[in-house]
């Protein structure tokens, strides 16, 4: 197991993983609740009586440990056993409360070692059959976000279009939302993370849809911007800005390329537009078994990006009483080339 050598690499004896996302990539278990502890040549899966049958069907290789009482007790007397180990966490997912926990029930000589992003490091770079789950679930929500569009028209609500959106997506094999969908009218539309509200559609008004869903496990996220009417000169001036940022930062989204770079891309050309100063959010972020994850597309941020990374391209520009403008994909990056894993058009739809 890969994770082994990162362990080893890390002077642990054994790490505890308590993110469902990570125990799910290493082991296929779908509950809940619970925890994995990985020591070379034996991972443990602790969960309740609830997941005892679950566990045994959704993994193969490993042991599963019934909890006695709380959860972070019996993980901390299977380490009791191992006196003097190093057993890595992830401050980021171990809370205060169950690290103190964790060191009652493992014992004064349990060193507890900070050892944040050890799954996430393998989880992301995406593996073909991985890639190919993220495809579909990017063509499924391309699907959804078509079948919205064709039901805007004055009158209707945010909460209307974000019922339905909901619906097609476990109609066409989804299990959920990746996130909330975001379904925002006029000028609520300039609210980058706006939620579905009973506001009703107007001619003449800019919509943003921004949508995901899970399928087969996998995360995909796509925006588009709907105006309802014929667009004036501006906003259609707005959109060409917006639409070249998101195309420069796509073809700047190479192996190799920073991803401080990808985000400069965009911003360069909205700069050009005079419209950097409403792009108040990133380029874009990592994707998989989560809508959110490493890398991020960003000022500032060194990381270089690696064959079987994938994220979101979605730059936008928000003008406060007016609405809001954002144009987002999915990306694989390949040696020698980048893949649009979203299919639908990205032209300005006139309603």
């Amino acid at each position: 197991m890969a994770l082994c050598q990162l362990i080893s690499k890390a002077n642990l004896d054994a790490l505890v993983i308590t993110h469902p996302a990570n125990w799910y990539y290493l082991t296929g278990f779908t509950g809940d609740a619970g925890l994995l502890i990985v020591r070379q040549g034996a991972t443990t899966l602790i969960s309740d009586g609830r997941f005892t049958t679950q566990a045994h069907e959704e993994t193969s290789s490993i042991r599963f440990l019934e909890q006695k009482g709380n959860l972070m007790d019996s993980a901390g007397r299977l380490l009791r056993g191992k006196p003097g180990s190093r057993v890595g966490f992830d401050p980021s997912q171990v809370s205060v409360s169950q690290l103190r926990l964790l060191r009652k029930a493992a014992g004064a000589r349990i060193q507890w070692i900070s050892a944040p992003g050890l799954v996430e490091s393998l989880r992301i770079r995406k593996e073909p059959a991985e890639l190919e789950r993220m495809s579909r679930a990017a063509i499924l929500a391309g699907d959804v976000l078509s079948g919205a569009v064709k039901l805007l028209r004055p009158g209707v609500t945010e909460n209307d279009i974000a019922g339905e959106i909901e619906y097609q997506m476990r109609k066409g094999g989804a299990s959920g939302p990746a996130f909330e969908s975001i379904v925002a009218f006029g000028e609520r539309s300039a609210l980058p993370h706006a939620r579905p509200t009973a506001k009703r559609l107007r001619k003449n008004e800019l919509v943003v849809l921004d949508l995901g869903v899970i399928l087969a496990h996998y995360c995909s996220d796509i925006t588009r911007t709907v105006y309802v009417g014929r667009a004036p000169a501006r906003v259609k001036t707005w959109y060409r800005g917006v639409l070249e940022a998101q195309g420069a930062a796509i073809a700047a989204a190479k192996v190799g390329a920073g991803c401080g770079e990808v985000d400069a891309a965009a911003r360069k050309v909205l700069a050009g537009y005079r419209l950097d100063r409403h792009f108040t959010h990133s380029t874009g972020h990592g994707l998989g078994l989560e809508v959110h994850e490493n890398p991020r597309l960003a000022r500032g941020q060194k990381a270089r990006l690696e064959s079987g990374f994938v994220v979101t391209v979605e730059p936008g520009v928000y003008m406060a009483g007016v609405g809001g403008i954002r144009i987002e994909d999915d990306v694989a990056v390949h040696t020698g080339k980048t893949e649009i894993l979203t299919r639908i058009s990205r032209d300005l739809i006139e309603l």
